[in-house]
């Protein structure tokens, strides 16, 4: 293992953590993340820039021959793509309708916009990643990564419209207005764009070019995406450290982390009632239940910068989704082990059945077996 490939692996091993302080930085430190999200270059924002930059970086790391393997069977694709627009949808109609009697409508808008934010974006680049290390099928997880990206600029104006008519006042007219041209030209230039281009340097450069320099490519990822995400809690955080709304936090968080529950539990639920086998299984539970929350957050710090709270519902998210992906990641290298130990188990005691010598036969079996 190189240098970098160490280092790579360290960061993996320990980016919750990181992440966590990047939000702790955020709240008490936020002047360097405010002075990148001012930097721009005409229509171009830095934080464009980067999460254009992650995008290219998900798209270099694609093998299209991997997907050749859905011709075969596409049905655990399409469906997990269906209620990847669907599912979260209808949880926020949940959820405005649970939260009518919350005694600040104000905290209950905040908070379905940012589920809408969360709701509408691709399937997260780094759920394959997750995936793969799960040992779950890569091509179907490489297919939820790409069809959900390919078809953001139709599903997330419909998802935003949506919810638009969940919320209300100027909340729904900004959702509305979201939904229109600058969301269309947002995902072409920071996220369509910059996965196809991934995807042809991949192909240009050759499968052994792009596994020497995986490592690097790694690092650069941990360090724009910690970037990115301090920049945009920089937004909100400070705010909610000085002026702390205990219920708020409480409720917000309670909502997403269930919201995420419930998206990893459709994929599980998708692959049982398909009778999938457990790379299927885990494809769907990581693409399900994780979102691009980075293109959510840097489209929300740009239109929605006279709400800062929405951000909010989005962070959460960010966090609760790596926990649990941890959490699941966890639990099935625990099944993995177990079945391994079992087997081996299994194994030796046949082994050992089959090289034992039979016991000698005491006197009087000798002798009852001579006279026979």
């Amino acid at each position: 293992m190189t240098f970098f490939a160490k280092i790579s692996h360290l960061i993996h091993a320990r980016f919750i953590w990181l992440l966590i302080g990047s939000y702790v930085v955020a709240a008490f430190f936020p002047a360097l993340g405010l002075w990148i999200r001012s930097v721009s270059w005409g229509t171009i924002s830095l934080p464009m820039m980067m999460l254009g930059f992650l995008l290219f970086n998900a798209g270099l790391g694609v093998e299209l021959s991997a997907l050749k393997k859905l011709r075969h069977d596409p049905l655990s694709l399409l469906f997990g793509l269906l209620a990847n627009m669907t599912i979260p949808i209808a949880y926020i109609g949940l959820v405005m309708l649970t939260m009518r009697l919350w005694h600040n409508p104000d905290e209950v808008q905040n908070i379905l916009v940012g589920l809408a934010l969360v709701a509408s974006m691709p399937i997260s680049g780094s759920s394959t990643a997750w995936s793969q290390n799960a040992n779950g099928n890569l091509a179907l997880s490489l297919g939820l990564v790409l069809g959900s990206t390919f078809l953001s600029p139709v599903v997330t104006p419909i998802a935003l419209h949506t919810v638009g008519l969940m919320t209300t006042g100027d909340y729904s007219e900004d959702l509305h207005a979201l939904a229109g041209s600058q969301t269309g030209w947002f995902l072409l230039i920071s996220v369509i764009v910059p996965s196809i281009s991934g995807i042809v340097c991949h192909q240009l450069l050759g499968k052994q070019r792009v596994t020497g320099s995986k490592a690097k490519l790694k690092l650069a990822n941990y360090a724009i995406l910690l970037l990115l995400n301090y920049s945009n809690a920089s937004v909100s955080l400070p705010q909610s450290i000085a002026q702390p709304d205990a219920d708020f936090l409480i409720v917000t968080l309670a909502i997403v982390a269930t919201l995420c529950v419930v998206a990893f539990f459709t994929g599980w639920l998708i692959s049982r009632l398909r009778h999938s086998d457990s790379a299927d299984q885990i494809a769907l539970m990581f693409g399900l239940g994780m979102n691009n929350n980075g293109t959510g957050l840097v489209l929300a710090s740009m239109a929605l910068a006279d709400h800062p709270q929405v951000l909010l519902p989005i962070i959460f998210y960010n966090l609760v989704q790596h926990l649990i992906a941890g959490s699941v990641d966890h639990l099935m290298l625990y099944r993995r082990s177990a079945k391994a130990r079992l087997d081996d188990h299994v194994s030796s005691s046949v082994i050992d059945s089959k090289l034992s010598p039979e016991p000698p036969l005491d006197s009087d079996e000798f002798a009852q077996h001579k006279s026979a």
